[in-house]
């Protein structure tokens, strides 16, 4: 046991040092991807009503082909790479993707419904170099809309909790449910086994907000409230503010430029649900498309309910105003002490102080930025 905490706390320290990393790359190239989403497979073993991002008959993409997507991804500077689908587990290759992806230098990431997870499979997650995995749960008992649910997840979480060397996020819908105070109990059990979690509010089939109701922003509110770490990133949800009382959000969308999803057919697309924008092939994908949706207005934006294309876009308000922006995070997340001193340090040390420029210079050699 000693032996594996250790293992879990180097494994950990690796992260942090290679996230910091592609943060700094963030900030000093601001049109290379940060985050890019691949499927692998369309096919999931479950049929979640309101999902539209999984069918029940696609075969999996063949190794090399996904390995050539990879490549091209890492050759675009893309700093995260995140196997997604349909279920990503269903890939009878899994673990040497993520090697590859691991190979390439990007960050190893994976969303699943969690219901493949075993001690083995948790184990080849780690030797295959995992960084991260975020399974969703919708509901604490199974009803006609999903079956991803605590009472059927609970022994899987507590699987990770035990056996897994990455990090592990729990992320539940908001909207939709039938009782909303689901996703409370669900948050408090993923704190409680010391993981992340993150609150989706429910979109259609455009990526378009399902506005919440009174009780649903209530429990939103309480998640929102919830003791986290200062720099743990799911603490980071202001978007999801205007959003509940179903007003729109102004912000520059990034996609197809800082975030990318790559479909089974090895097509580009703003995110999951505007399959077909910019719909380019990603071995033709070059900087200049990532200039290009950079800068571009995407008319889906101000209801976009799509939390990590919201929190991608974040890096860039932070690059170009960081003051006014870390001081626009503390405001709109309830803090009523200021900026928490940890953040005053790192923006007097970066942004304000007299040596910042000699401070993002040692960064950047450190992370090799």
């Amino acid at each position: 046991m000693r032996f594996a905490s250790l293992r879990r706390r180097i494994r950990a320290l690796d992260r942090r040092l290679r996230e910091a990393r592609v943060l700094a790359r963030a900030f000093r190239y601001p049109w290379q991807p940060v985050v890019a989403q691949i499927i692998p497979t369309r096919r999931c073993n479950l049929s979640c009503t309101y999902c539209n991002e999984y069918d029940r008959v696609s075969e999996p993409i063949p190794l090399d082909a996904m390995r050539r997507r990879i490549d091209r991804l890492a050759d675009l500077g893309t700093g995260i790479i995140t196997l997604s689908g349909g279920e990503p587990l269903l890939h009878p290759d899994v673990a040497e993707l993520i090697r590859h992806i691991r190979r390439r230098g990007a960050v190893a990431t994976l969303i699943t419904n969690g219901y493949l997870l075993s001690p083995a499979l948790i184990e080849r997650l780690n030797g295959s170099g995992l960084d991260s995995l975020q399974i969703s749960i919708d509901n604490v008992l199974p009803d006609e809309v999903s079956k991803k649910s605590l009472t059927l997840l609970d022994q899987k979480l507590r699987w990770l909790a035990g056996y897994a060397a990455f990090d592990v996020t729990v992320n539940a819908v908001l909207g939709g449910m039938r009782d909303p105070e689901d996703v409370l109990i669900i948050a408090r059990r993923a704190q409680d086994l010391g993981f992340q979690c993150t609150v989706g509010i429910i979109h259609d089939d455009r990526g378009q907000l399902q506005p919440l109701t009174e009780q649903e922003q209530g429990v939103l509110r309480q998640v929102a409230a919830l003791e986290r770490p200062v720099l743990s990133f799911d603490r980071y949800n202001r978007f999801q503010d205007a959003l509940a009382r179903a007003e729109p959000y102004n912000w520059r969308c990034r996609a197809g430029s800082r975030y990318l999803y790559v479909c089974e057919d090895g097509l580009v697309h703003y995110c999951s649900q505007q399959r077909g924008s910019p719909g380019l092939p990603l071995g033709q994908y070059t900087a200049d498309d990532l200039r290009r949706e950079q800068a571009s207005i995407k008319a889906c934006a101000p209801y976009c309910t799509i939390g990590c294309v919201h929190r991608v876009a974040m890096i860039d308000e932070l690059r170009e105003a960081p003051a006014e922006t870390l001081e626009s995070w503390f405001v709109h997340s309830g803090s009523t002490s200021g900026m928490p001193l940890p953040v005053r340090a790192l923006l007097g040390v970066f942004v304000t102080g007299p040596t910042r420029t000699l401070a993002r210079r040692a960064a950047g050699r450190l992370l090799g930025a």
